[in-house]
C-alpha cells in the first residue's frame, strides 16, 4: 500500500488531539512528507474494559493507518501483571493470569469498531511471547541501560517518597519492561495518553541505546474531567466502549459543559469548526453523545438514545423498555432491596445512596435506610437519573 503523504492529513493528524511529539514535530512531519513507512505502536494492558480514553489513542493509530502505515496493537499481557504504577499513589493489586485473560478477551472485538481489520497494515502481538523467554542475564543487560535516579524522577514516585509510601522494585521494571517491547518489535514510533509519557520516552532511550535508533513519541491529550483528573477505572467515570447505547449516551449527556469542546476534538471525527458553530450547550452535548454512539453501535441505537433520553429528562416520562427483576418475600428492607437487584454492590454502599437522595421508590424520595419496603408487583425502583428497575 503506497503511503499517502498529503500534507493536509498530516497536519490534522499531527495537532488535533495531540499533546507533544518529540523529538519534535517538525522532525515526525518530515518523515511522514518523505513516504517512509512507519511502524507504530500502542500498547494496552488488560486491566478492565477498553473505554473512551482508550479509544483516543487508537482512533490516532487509525489515522496513520489511513495513511498507509503499518499499525500494531500490543497486548500488555505481560506487563499487566507487574501493574504500570503511572498516576498511582500506592501499589497495583497484582493481577492473575486468568483475570488479565478475561479483561483481554473482548478487546478485538471492540478494536474493531476503530481500526480497520480487512487491510494488512495491522498486527495484533502480546508482549508475553518475548519478555517470559528473558533470562537473568537478559534483564540485567536491559536494566543497564537506565539509572536509578533516573526511573526516581518520575512524579508519581516522589509523590510517594514525599509521603513515606513504599515504591516496590517490580514498579521499577515496569517502564525498562515496556522499553524492551518497543526494541522487539522494533518500531518507528509509539503512541500513547500524555500520562504514558515517561514509560514511552524509556523506550526511546533504549532504543537508541540497544538499536542506535530514533524512536517517535506522540501523546495524546487526556479526556480529563473539570479538576483536571484523568476519566478512567480509576476515577469511577470512564464509559467503555461495549457500554449500552442508553447508557453511553446519558453518561455523555451528564458531562459538564466544559467537557463538550474537547469530547469533540479527541472522540468524533466532526470538524472541531463545525462543533464549534452549535451556540446551545445542550444541543451540542446532543450532538456529541449522538455522534459517539453511532460510532460504536449504530445510527438507529444512537437516534433510539436520544429519544429515550428526551423521553425520560424532558418529558418527565419512564423508560420504554424497564428490566424486570423478581423479588422473593413481601417485604424487605431498603438496603436488602437495592443490593438484591444491584443497584449497590453492598449495604454500606446502598446506605450512601439513600443519604445522597438518589433512590426513588414509585416516584418518591426515600430518605430512611432503614425503611422496610412492601413488595408489589410492577413497583418501580430508580437509583440516579438513569437506573430503573421493575419489580415482579
Amino acid at each position: 500500500m503506497k503511503i499517502n503523504t498529503d500534507s493536509k492529513k498530516i497536519e490534522e493528524i499531527l495537532t488535533r488531539g495531540v499533546e507533544k511529539v518529540y523529538p519534535s514535530r517538525q522532525a515526525l512531519e518530515t518523515v511522514l512528507g518523505s513516504g517512509k513507512k512507519l511502524r507504530i505502536y500502542f500498547g494496552i494492558d488488560p486491566t478492565g474494559k477498553l473505554h473512551l480514553g482508550h479509544s483516543v489513542v487508537l482512533r490516532k493509530l487509525r489515522q496513520f493507518q489511513d495513511l498507509g502505515h503499518e499499525v500494531i496493537v500490543l497486548i500488555g499481557d505481560f506487563t499487566a501483571t507487574i501493574g504500570d504504577p503511572t498516576g498511582k499513589y500506592t501499589t497495583r493489586k497484582t493481577l492473575t493470569r486468568e483475570q488479565i485473560l478475561a479483561y483481554a478477551k473482548n478487546y478485538k472485538k471492540q478494536i474493531r469498531k476503530i481500526l480497520d481489520f480487512n487491510r494488512s497494515n495491522i498486527r495484533f502481538l502480546h508482549n508475553e511471547e518475548w519478555t517470559n523467554k528473558l533470562k537473568p542475564v537478559d534483564i540485567l543487560t536491559i536494566a543497564s541501560k537506565f539509572t536509578v535516579a533516573r526511573l526516581l524522577e518520575r512524579d508519581m514516585f516522589q509523590r510517594r517518597i514525599k509521603a513515606g509510601r513504599d515504591i516496590h522494585m517490580h514498579e521499577f521494571l515496569y517502564p525498562i519492561l515496556q522499553a524492551y517491547d518497543a526494541v522487539t518489535m522494533n518500531v518507528d514510533m509509539q503512541i500513547g495518553g500524555n500520562d504514558q509519557t515517561f514509560n514511552m520516552l524509556a523506550g526511546r532511550t533504549l532504543m537508541k541505546r540497544m538499536r542506535n535508533k530514533e524512536k517517535f513519541v506522540l501523546t495524546t491529550k487526556l479526556l480529563v474531567d473539570p479538576t483536571g483528573k484523568k476519566m478512567g477505572k480509576t476515577e469511577g467515570n470512564t464509559i467503555s466502549l461495549d457500554e449500552n447505547p442508553k447508557e453511553m449516551y446519558g453518561k455523555i449527556m451528564s458531562w459538564p459543559d466544559s467537557l463538550i469542546s474537547l469530547g469533540f476534538e479527541l472522540c468524533t471525527r466532526i470538524p472541531i469548526d463545525e462543533a464549534k458553530k452549535i451556540i446551545n450547550p445542550r444541543d451540542a452535548k446532543a450532538r456529541l453523545a449522538g455522534e459517539i454512539v453511532r460510532l460504536y453501535h449504530s445510527e438507529k441505537k444512537a437516534e433510539e438514545a436520544g429519544k429515550e433520553f428526551e423521553r425520560i429528562f424532558k418529558e418527565k416520562k419512564l423508560p420504554t423498555k424497564i428490566p424486570e427483576i423478581r423479588i422473593k418475600g413481601k417485604k424487605l428492607n431498603i438496603l436488602d432491596l437495592l443490593v438484591k437487584i444491584k443497584f449497590a454492590s453492598s449495604k454500606s454502599e446502598a446506605k450512601r445512596l439513600i443519604l445522597q437522595r438518589g433512590v426513588k421508590i414509585k416516584g418518591v424520595v426515600q430518605e430512611d435506610w432503614r425503611k422496610t419496603i412492601e413488595i408489589k408487583k410492577g413497583m418501580i425502583v430508580q437509583a440516579g437519573k438513569r437506573k430503573f428497575v421493575k419489580l415482579d
